[in-house]
């Protein structure tokens, strides 16, 4: 970042309005030219401007297009935020736009909602249909909380996020979390979930668990809610975990044990009917991964599994030997 770029990218009404809303949450192009009453090219036009000076980045999601603050500013971001926030007490003219602003932007979260709600009516009997089947939601992610209790969480990426409830039960234990999924529709459902969060803690991201759009070493957990068995071949996406995560990060699955509901397949797309303990384990040891005991939650017919296991410092995916399992 280059200080004589960032006051140039910040002398203009309308970009210093754009930092103020991205400070609150992410944003699509589309919904910053509704909240600011501009033409989307113009509103480009100043993305591209507070791109270049390293105070936002753009990120492709389908069609859309969100900005938010740049991950890499740092204490320049947080510095910029306290002047936009100093400025709002001095200056009545800026508050009054800022004030409309977030007016604007309430409208924008409602929206969100409302969409979200719409999705879940759609889908609320096959989801129901399915819970029915195993232990509440509600003891299972107790019980992932208490896998995942002795050590910091760190730097968290949920892969699968779906509707965000994961992302969003370890918010708040977390440095940050990374929610990604494949599925645009459930995308906009998680963030109309996430957006009540710190923008600078919360990221979503469109992406595939068998190609990772993160370089090596990028988190210390990684964890895998009900997404596993959509896998049918389980390998690359524990390979891709264990590439992202640091030396010594963890990774918690949760999934269904075996069984012989061949049902799911059509109604649920599920591709794999659970997993036994010995196929988790050596797929986690394949990917270089040293497991713990795994915990069981029989309350339905389906029985959840809560694996766990440790990355191994010198593992490799591909390459990595097969490794003992931690007593």
């Amino acid at each position: 970042m280059v200080i004589e770029d960032i006051f140039k990218a910040l002398g203009d009404p309308t970009r210093l309005r754009i930092a103020r809303l991205l400070g609150a949450m992410e944003l699509a192009v589309g919904e910053l030219a509704q909240v600011l009453g501009q033409s989307q090219p113009r509103v480009s036009r100043h993305v591209g401007i507070l791109c270049d000076a390293g105070l936002a980045e753009r990120r492709r999601e389908g069609s859309w297009v969100f900005l938010r603050q740049s991950e890499s500013g740092g204490a320049m971001i947080e510095a910029v935020q306290a002047l936009l926030a100093l400025a709002e007490t001095a200056e009545p003219a800026f508050a009054a736009l800022c004030e409309a602003d977030r007016k604007k932007l309430a409208a924008i979260r409602h929206a969100r909602e409302a969409a979200a709600e719409t999705y879940f009516a759609r889908h609320a009997g096959e989801w129901d249909e399915l819970r029915a089947l195993h232990s509440a939601d509600a003891e299972v992610e107790t019980r992932l909380a208490e896998a995942l209790a002795d050590a910091p969480l760190g730097a968290l990426l949920d892969i699968g996020t779906g509707t965000g409830r994961i992302a969003e039960l370890f918010a708040g234990h977390a440095e940050r979390v990374v929610a990604l999924d494949k599925n645009l529709e459930m995308l906009r459902v998680a963030r109309a979930k996430l957006q009540h969060l710190p923008a600078h803690r919360i990221e979503l991201v469109q992406g595939d668990f068998a190609d990772l759009p993160f370089p090596d070493a990028s988190f210390d957990t990684v964890i895998l809610h009900q997404v596993l068995h959509f896998a049918a071949d389980p390998a690359p996406a524990l390979a891709e975990a264990a590439r992202v995560l640091r030396s010594g990060g963890r990774i918690a699955i949760v999934d269904f044990a075996s069984h012989d509901h061949e049902e799911l397949r059509i109604r649920h797309q599920h591709v794999r009917l659970g997993f036994s303990d010995r196929q988790m384990a050596e797929l986690l040891k394949a990917a270089g991964f040293a497991t713990a005991a795994p915990t069981a939650l029989a309350g339905g017919a389906l029985v959840v599994k809560i694996w766990t296991a440790k990355r191994r410092a010198a593992a490799n995916s591909a390459k990595s030997p097969a490794l003992e399992t931690v007593k």
